[in-house]
C-alpha cells in the first residue's frame, strides 16, 4: 500500500523552495491539474520545472508563472503562453529549450538510471554549444544528459492503491516516463480502485515508481477551441 492522501496541500507539503520538478503532460492534456493548484496556493519558488511546455496564461503550469514561482523553465513549446513570453524576454525567467525527442529521450533515460545518449538531433545548432560529440557510421551525434528531478507529478485515469497507474489515451504523452525520473511521484488519480482489480497487462507505469497517490476529479479544460459559426 502507498500513501494515499485526501488533501492537495498535504500531498506537496514538502516540496520546497528551489526543488525541481517534473510534471506531465502536453499542451493541457493529461497534466495533474490539482497538484498544480495546490503548488500555487502554497507558494513554493524558485522552482526548476520539467515539462513539455508550460500550460496557458489561466491554467496549468501558466498559473505558477504567473506568480513568479518558476526561476527555470525545461521544455520544448512555448506557444501558447504570453507571460511566458513576456518574463523570457524581460530577463526574468531562464528558459532552456529542447527538441522534443531530445527531451522525452533525457526523461526516459534519467529514469532507467542512463546518465547520458547521443542523438543527432541538434547538431549545428545552438543546441549543441558547450556540448560533446562524437562521430558514429560517418555521422555526428551529440552526447545530451538524462534528466531527473525532486519530485515528479503526474496525472493518471485510474490507479490502485498500491500505486499502479493507467492513463487515458493521449494523456499518456509524458506522463509514463516522468513518473519513472522522479525521486518522489505524486500521482493524482481520476479514478483510485483496490489493489488487484486493474489487468496487470493494461498498466502504464508499475507501482514501484509512484510514492504518493490522490484522488482527484479533473476540469479538463479546452487548450484551444475552434467551432464553426
Amino acid at each position: 500500500m502507498k500513501t494515499v492522501y485526501t488533501s492537495y496541500d498535504e500531498a506537496v507539503a514538502d516540496i520546497q523552495d528551489g526543488a525541481t520538478l517534473m510534471v506531465g503532460g502536453f499542451g493541457l492534456c493529461g497534466i495533474p491539474e490539482k497538484l498544480i493548484l495546490a503548488l500555487e496556493k502554497k507558494g513554493v519558488k524558485n522552482l526548476t520545472v520539467i515539462s513539455n511546455n508550460c500550460g496557458v496564461d489561466d491554467w496549468g503550469l501558466g498559473l505558477l508563472l504567473k506568480n513568479k514561482q518558476i526561476d527555470k523553465m525545461i521544455g520544448s513549446y512555448v506557444g501558447e503562453n504570453k507571460e511566458f513570453e513576456r518574463q523570457v524576454l524581460s530577463g526574468e525567467l531562464e528558459v532552456e529549450l529542447v527538441p522534443q525527442g531530445t527531451l522525452a529521450e533525457k526523461i526516459r533515460a534519467g529514469g532507467a538510471g542512463i546518465p547520458a545518449f547521443y542523438t543527432p538531433a541538434g547538431v549545428g545548432t545552438p543546441v549543441a554549444e558547450g556540448k560533446e560529440t562524437r562521430t558514429f557510421n560517418g555521422k555526428e551525434y551529440l552526447l545530451e544528459e538524462a534528466y531527473t528531478a525532486d519530485f515528479s507529478l503526474v496525472r493518471a485515469w485510474k490507479g490502485d492503491k498500491m500505486g499502479n497507474l493507467i492513463y487515458n489515451k493521449t494523456a499518456q504523452n509524458f506522463n509514463p516516463m516522468i513518473a519513472a525520473a522522479g525521486k518522489v511521484t505524486i500521482a493524482e488519480v481520476e479514478e483510485l480502485v483496490e489493489t488487484g482489480s486493474m489487468n496487470p497487462a493494461e498498466v502504464h507505469t508499475p507501482s514501484v515508481y509512484v510514492q504518493r497517490l490522490i484522488q482527484a476529479d479533473q476540469e479538463k479544460r479546452i487548450e484551444r477551441r475552434t467551432v464553426k459559426s
